[in-house]
């Protein structure tokens, strides 16, 4: 930390409880009060320095000669303390100035009158002297700026706040692989390394992080910090290293947000801190929000959720809940089933989780997602479903809405077993999802049997109502075997299963056939034969013709039934006739 020594007198001061005289020999002729504290001192020195102290010394001794004068500086900036220095300052004696005291310092002069024309190198131009050095120094402005609280309307006049500001938002804009790695804290300094005017010289060996000032700006207060960052944001610093310090200082104050992913040791030391009351909370909270940059994804989605969550706990304002639910909308496929598990904090608790507000979230990213492009066919999504079971068990790039329709499928899954969710509730989150945004409805298909085996009541009519969800030609085979046995399905949905099973098998028999009869017509250099390939084939063709004729009289059946069947009457004539047994469903796990 620089500093600068003024005067060259040794100490002439001498405290006794709450008084400082002055040794020199003389006898004192003027007390000043500061606040508690009482200075007994000499006009000369005090009048030769200060434009003030001459016009109240003046006021005061126009009565009689060796009257002693009483003046009172209780406003003076900085109090007593400072007052001290600019005492020994007058008089000559010894003061080290440093990015501590200078500011108060800086004040005080100034409101004392202590310019050049109370003599040269007065205590006005050996600060601004001071500061312009200290704004040089990354760690020195940091310190600067926080004792700028104490002295702050004052600090305002002279403009030093808003020069410290922009020395600490210059920097912080920098690249710092151009001038080294700034510091003010030892922990991040290479050991051996040397500094030169704060800045390491050693540090052109280390990869430097972006995220380097975060911590040394995270103590100043609300008021300097969001000035700080409009002051880095006006300089240009891109949205990522914004929102970075906005979601570090939040850390810092807000015990309420608890994260599961590892963090360095300055982000673990910065949760540890004081937390400030509720109420300084909720403003904290509501200001940082507002402050977020408006481009999408530069905070982190599982942040922004546990925020919103926060928000809630200290009953943020409604505005500020509606800004987190629109932006977590907005990246909703980056989100995870666990952040998404808002517990419910309303007055009236009906369910578990505050499902209305993951509603609210579901439908601010479809308008987001529909406003973007247009939906993708439903072909092309089912299309890149099957490419993505190929090869090595690799898969594709899931689209956003596709993300979140599995999302939000593991979330209903979740939530099914509350026997106090309604079943128009479960409903209406479900619906959200466009069809083509599940290639697969195994997901769904395992919310709704959940669902219905926490909710034995439901009607046949609302079961039914609540099967329309998914769309049975999408299940898996898995899936299908167990839907196929789970007595907790309406009977039409079964029906419906297993009339599309067999078509779909009869197409999966049809095509190998049709593969078989291509590969009768190839020409190779295989380790088969010509002779073998032909009564393979021939045996296979008789096998497959009777398997489907078998399975069009089975269809045929089918149908049959299906339009015979009455409201009581029991489809699992057709469920025999296909070979399936009625039995207890086990646990769906697809």
């Amino acid at each position: 930390m620089a500093c600068m020594k003024l005067g060259s007198k040794s100490e002439a001061f001498l405290r006794d409880g709450q008084t400082w005289v002055c040794t020199a020999g003389l006898p004192s002729d003027v007390v000043v009060e500061v606040r508690e504290m009482s200075f007994h001192l000499h006009k000369f020195p005090l009048l030769s320095r200060s434009g003030l102290l001459e016009k109240l010394i003046e006021d005061l001794s126009s009565g009689e000669d060796g009257q002693i004068c009483i003046l009172q500086l209780h406003d003076i900036p900085g109090g007593a303390k400072t007052f001290e220095l600019i005492a020994k300052f007058c008089y000559g004696v010894k003061i080290e100035v440093s990015a501590l005291n200078v500011v108060s310092l800086r004040c005080a002069a100034e409101h004392l009158q202590m310019t050049e024309a109370y003599g040269d190198g007065n205590l006005i131009k050996q600060t601004e002297d001071f500061l312009d050095e200290v704004f040089g120094n990354w760690g020195d402005s940091i310190r600067a700026l926080e004792t700028c609280e104490e002295v702050l309307p004052h600090a305002e006049e002279v403009h030093v706040v808003s020069r410290c500001i922009d020395s600490i938002a210059v920097k912080a804009c920098s690249d710092p692989s151009l001038f080294g790695w700034p510091v003010s804290n030892s922990a991040h300094r290479p050991e051996g390394a040397e500094l030169w005017n704060g800045i390491c010289t050693e540090s052109k060996t280390r990869n430097v992080i972006e995220d380097w000032w975060y911590e040394d700006v995270s103590f100043l207060s609300l008021p300097l910090y969001k000035r700080l960052i409009v002051a880095v944001e006006s300089k240009g610093m891109n949205p990522e290293g914004i929102a970075g310090s906005l979601m570090f200082y939040a850390k810092r104050y807000l015990p309420g947000l608890s994260f599961k992913e590892n963090t360095n040791n300055h982000h673990n030391s910065a949760s540890t801190s004081l937390a400030p009351s509720e109420a300084d909370q909720r403003v904290l909270l509501e200001e940082i929000v507002g402050l977020f940059p408006n481009n999408k994804e530069v905070i982190l989605t599982n942040f922004l959720l546990r925020l919103l969550q926060t928000a809630m706990s200290l009953h943020a304002s409604p505005s500020c809940r509606e800004n987190l639910e629109k932006r977590i909308g907005a990246q909703l496929d980056h989100a995870t089933l666990d952040d998404l598990l808002i517990p419910n904090m309303g007055y009236t608790v009906e369910t578990l989780y505050d499902i209305d507000c993951v509603q609210r979230i579901l439908d601010h990213f479809m308008s987001v997602d529909q406003a973007a492009d247009e939906p993708p066919s439903p072909c092309i999504v089912e299309e890149e479903a099957e490419e993505r079971q190929v090869v090595d068990g690799g898969s594709l790039p899931l689209t956003p809405v596709t993300m979140v329709a599995k999302l939000v499928d593991g979330y209903l899954a979740e939530v099914a077993p509350d026997v106090n969710l309604k079943l128009p509730k479960f409903q209406s989150l479900a619906a959200v999802i466009p069809e083509f945004a599940r290639p697969l409805v195994d997901g769904i298909y395992r919310a709704i049997d959940i669902y219905l085996k926490a909710h034995p009541w439901l009607t046949d009519l609302e079961r039914e109502q609540l099967c329309r969800l998914m769309n049975c030609q999408k299940l898996s085979l898995e899936a299908c075997t167990h839907a196929a046995q789970n007595e907790r399905l309406p009977l039409r949905v079964i029906v419906q299963v297993l009339f599309f099973e067999q078509l779909r098998l009869r197409t999966s028999i049809a095509g190998w056939f049709y593969v078989s009869n291509n590969t009768e017509n190839s020409r190779g250099s295989l380790a088969i034969t010509k002779n073998d390939i032909q009564t393979n084939l021939a045996e296979n063709e008789k096998t497959m013709e009777m398997r489907v004729a078998e399975l069009e009289k089975e269809c045929l059946s089918m149908k049959q039934e299906i339009r015979k069947m009455g409201k009581s009457k029991s489809g699992w004539n057709i469920c025999k006739k296909l070979g399936f047994k009625r039995s207890q469903p086990k646990s769906v796990d697809c």
